[in-house]
């Protein structure tokens, strides 16, 4: 196994945005049933319209050149090719922050946000690692089974040595805040902090698979009872994007790879869904794009079959926690499981991705958590 870090530059070939284009405007669409909106999926309508966008208007060849003003690097670390952001501050007393995003995103996410944390107005700066998840974008193909959380926690930890970063902090959200606690845990000798954001929906739907987070709660109780329903809901309506992820990735892998038109309608549902500060278009298609010239619509959806079937959750973090809650309510501390004196902020706004829906709120919490430890 090469332990090489070597320059990467995002480039994809001409012939692959003209079948995209191709693609987009041969798609077949399904007929919108009347009197039918979101509960059935994305309408119509409004997929229309961004796939419209994404073919007429996007441009890919504007956003590769924004991306590619980001220092960009892969390398290979258990077998597995690693694509990642590594964006140095010119502050003195910068810390080292790793950034992991989640499903259905990319690195994209952290555009807006990365020089907010490397070049601040004020307050602690920051040298940022932002790696694409294994399998998913710039990180592909996975190179074999078993890339769930704990895996991809130990390629991170290898990855922080391999730069040279003796200390370091680690944020995260959706998948990121899972493995980003496991890189706490098990590497708690370098890890001065873990930080993660969550909304009250978000942790109520983790309730439903992860055991003793829904443990007392009492039906009677009415915030108890919020979070139950909300629960409900979620198994109800919201969870079958991750049942069929989780049991048979290959069968709605090979839409995802083949229809340009399933993988948008794939993210941009949950990015609706799941936001309610507006985001940026372009942003969000970035990542669709990304998505779609390297196939990781596939890929993606192994590794959440890879953690439905892994007994692998690492080692409790000792290390200090930081909790920013977006579009917070009382319901949250009742599920996440805090650890006494652990850092706890509420939003009103926000939900999911706050690092697109408001990443100077994010970007000013990450620096009041972080400042401080060493």
């Amino acid at each position: 196994m090469s332990s090489d870090i070597r320059p990467f530059r995002l480039d994809i070939p001409q012939s692959d945005l003209d079948y995209l284009h191709d693609r987009l405007a041969h798609a077949r669409w399904a007929t919108q049933l009347p009197g039918t909106g979101w509960e059935r999926g994305i309408p119509e309508a409004e997929l229309r319209e961004l796939a419209d966008y994404w073919r007429t208007e996007f441009d890919w060849r504007a956003q590769e050149a924004a991306f590619n003003t980001f220092p960009q690097f892969t390398t290979e670390i258990d077998g597995q090719h690693i694509h990642f952001l590594h964006v140095r501050s010119e502050h003195p007393d910068a810390q080292p922050l790793l950034l992991t995003h989640g499903f259905p995103s990319s690195v994209a996410e952290f555009l807006g946000l990365i020089d907010l944390l490397v070049n601040p107005a004020a307050g602690q700066a920051f040298h940022v690692i932002a790696p694409s998840l294994p399998g998913y974008a710039l990180s592909t193909p996975l190179s074999d089974v078993g890339w769930s959380m704990g895996r991809t926690a130990r390629a991170w930890i290898e990855l922080m040595a391999r730069l040279g970063y003796d200390r370091y902090g680690v944020h995260g959200g959706d998948v990121g805040s899972g493995v980003s606690g496991m890189v706490a845990g098990l590497d708690g000798e370098h890890v001065t902090g873990v930080h993660v954001v969550t909304d009250p929906r978000t942790a109520a739907n983790v309730a439903t698979f992860l055991p003793g987070l829904a443990d007392g709660l009492d039906p009677n109780d009415p915030v108890d009872k919020l979070i139950l329903d909300r629960m409900n809901s979620f198994r109800r309506d919201g969870s079958g994007y991750l049942a069929i992820q989780n049991s048979r990735p290959q069968t709605i892998g090979y839409g995802l790879t083949d229809s340009p038109l399933l993988q948008l309608a794939w993210i941009a549902e949950k990015f609706e869904t799941w936001t309610d500060l507006p985001i940026d278009r372009d942003q969000l298609l970035t990542t669709v794009s990304l998505y779609w010239f390297t196939g990781s619509g596939a890929s993606a959806a192994h590794t959440l079959y890879e953690q439905s079937h892994s007994t692998d959750w690492g080692v409790p973090a000792t290390v200090p926690h930081g909790f920013a809650i977006f579009g917070a309510d009382e319901t949250v501390r009742r599920v996440v499981p805090a650890p006494p004196g652990a850092h706890w902020s509420e939003f009103e706004r926000g939900l999911h991705f706050p690092a697109m829906e408001d990443p100077a709120t994010l970007a000013r919490d990450l620096r009041d958590f972080f400042g401080p430890l060493r």
